[in-house]
């Protein structure tokens, strides 16, 4: 299974770069315009024609809605920080992927989009080193981790949920509101465990970290394990 879901990491990956080459991330276009531009490319390049959760394009203040909320669509300023979270079927093989992008010249923006990447390793660090020792985590603590990483960075965890799995589609599912399957702070599972049919899981981390000045954030997410 975790070949199939790197091959279609690896993939949406490369559609990251070419979004990036085309520069289709322009200001004055609407977000909905980019998802759009985006949409089509993946269809035409990549092969891509079905996604298992909603595309989202935010830009400025939008990137502080969490995903679950749809803030208006708005046009992409000069200088804002714009993420990109994509959630594509690969030969019906689970991939989310999330970047950040920054136009402009802005500093402390493009500082923010760095160091969460540079946050997500470190994190991805830290589980690696409790799996290798055998040793139990719950993904509440997955959570506490993130939040306090970003506190380190001088950040806040602007996410409701730091993760979540990821699989063949469909993955196992929950009903609303059930957060047994997600990197959430109330979720007692041991992150390492099986699935109800004994196969290993393999999760999403990731990360939403909002600036000191509560007007942007930025976002970045892949498989962690």
């Amino acid at each position: 299974m975790i070949n199939k879901l790197q091959q279609a990491e690896k993939l949406v990956v490369e559609m990251f770069n070419r979004i990036q080459q085309l520069k289709l991330i322009t200001p004055l276009k609407l977000e909905s315009e980019v998802n759009h531009d985006i949409y089509k490319l993946a269809e035409e390049e990549f092969g891509i024609t079905h996604y298992w959760h909603k595309r989202i394009v935010r830009a400025g203040t939008n990137t502080l809605f969490p995903y679950k909320e749809n803030p208006p669509d708005i046009r992409i300023n000069h200088d804002d920080i714009v993420f990109i979270d994509f959630g594509p079927l690969v030969e019906d093989w689970e991939a989310d992927i999330g970047r950040s992008f920054v136009l402009g010249d802005n500093s402390e923006k493009q500082k923010l989009c760095r160091t969460i990447e540079i946050a997500w390793h470190e994190i991805k660090q830290w589980v690696e080193i409790k799996k290798n020792l055998n040793i139990s985590l719950s993904c509440k603590d997955v959570y506490k981790q993130c939040e306090t990483v970003a506190q380190n960075y001088g950040y806040t965890f602007g996410g409701e949920i730091a993760g979540h799995l990821v699989g063949r589609y469909p993955h196992e599912r929950l009903e609303s509101g059930n957060f047994s399957l997600y990197v959430h702070p109330k979720n007692t599972l041991d992150i390492f465990a099986p699935s109800t049919n004994g196969e290993e899981r393999h999760w999403i981390l990731e990360l939403h970290f909002v600036h000191s000045s509560g007007q942007y954030a930025a976002f970045f997410e892949q498989l962690l394990f």
